[in-house]
């Protein structure tokens, strides 16, 4: 496919994305299709790179940021029977070397020469975006499905996300589970609770107007953490006997810390949010960890199957991300939609290429 388009590159030396012309890429032997983007969500990966970069960038790279995004198969490397021209297609965006430990056990995204879109090679802040073999081979690629807008399918690779910690976690019916960060990824795990049939679902944080979505998505009872202190907020709520399940999508120490002091006995915690750097380090009470045996695990990116499962969830209605999608931009705009996104302003903002 012969012709010119649109491309967002980011230059890791001087921290910034300038628009830029570029031909269509051909397919050649190591590619797997041509996509043509429709939709691509912006991280807070993508925002951390923009403003330190990323330790797998070496100095001088450029690249095209951007990992959760949707579109249409344009061309398909004749090597290969699926997936087919003019599919939708939604991508999970690490691949792994398909023979260590971690791919054999199904966990790519750990594989310790993995890479991925956005980081690795150019995302989907693009017109057009190559994807390689090892994406399709390994089973990245995902066909939308019908009656789903390619907006709400690019929120699959964040929900991926949840489903996985949500798996760690275990949440088990009757039980209850606690939420910081009312964020588009909080309300995510808000409405996966909810499907999963937990008996309370808690959510504290600062936003009331993410509070009320929080309200309207399931949640039983929300808090302001600024007005209302968290361990005793839960404790309060509980009657004093505390959460089962907590999942801290923030990136807060302090959260984290607060929620080992409110969890029940034999209680799970997720840290699925990423300390900034330099805070890394958060002291907690392990006393507690200790006498009430309580499992304290972390979760980063998304199995094959979690990302399946997202879709699937997605497809069949039983959760509905598309009230998340709060700003969408073209790809001429991706400055102001950086913007948006970093002012907190909206829930999920998307670049669609094309518009």
């Amino acid at each position: 496919m012969q012709g010119k388009m649109l491309a967002s590159v980011f230059s890791e030396s001087e921290k910034k994305q300038q628009l830029v012309e570029r031909d269509i890429p051909g397919l050649t032997a190591k590619d797997g299709m041509l996509v043509k983007v429709k939709a691509c969500g912006i991280c807070g990966t993508d925002m951390r790179i923009l403003r330190t970069g990323h330790k797998r960038l070496k100095p001088g790279a450029h690249v095209v940021l951007g990992h959760e995004l949707s579109g249409e198969v344009i061309e398909v490397n004749p090597g290969l029977s699926w997936p087919k021209a003019g599919m939708r297609v939604a991508i999970a965006p690490n691949m792994g070397c398909g023979h260590c430990n971690m791919c054999v056990r199904g966990f790519t995204q750990l594989c310790p020469d993995s890479y991925s879109f956005g980081v690795d090679i150019d995302g989907g802040f693009q017109d057009y975006m190559l994807v390689p073999r090892d994406s399709i081979v390994q089973g990245n690629i995902s066909e939308i499905p019908q009656g789903i807008s390619y907006e709400e399918a690019a929120l699959t690779e964040p929900f991926s996300c949840v489903v996985q910690a949500a798996r760690r976690a275990e949440p088990k019916p009757t039980e209850s589970v606690l939420i910081v960060g009312p964020g588009a990824i909080g309300i995510m795990f808000v409405k996966l609770m909810r499907v999963l049939g937990v008996g309370k679902i808690i959510v504290s944080g600062h936003s009331p107007e993410r509070l009320k979505l929080a309200e309207e998505s399931g949640a039983d009872y929300t808090f302001n953490s600024h007005e209302k202190n968290l361990v005793e907020a839960v404790r309060e709520y509980t009657g004093g006997v505390g959460v089962d399940v907590a999942i801290i999508a923030a990136a807060s120490g302090e959260a984290q810390a607060q929620a080992i002091e409110s969890m029940n006995y034999f209680g799970r915690i997720n840290f699925f949010g990423t300390l900034p750097k330099g805070s890394e380090i958060t002291p907690i009470n392990s006393n507690i960890i200790h006498y009430k045996e309580i499992n304290v695990t972390g979760t980063t990116g998304q199995t094959i199957d979690d990302f399946r499962t997202a879709m699937a969830l997605i497809g069949n209605r039983q959760v509905d991300l598309s009230e998340l999608v709060s700003h969408t931009f073209p790809l001429r705009e991706i400055d102001k939609a950086f913007g948006m996104a970093q002012s907190k302003k909206g829930l999920k903002v998307l670049v669609c290429p094309g518009e």
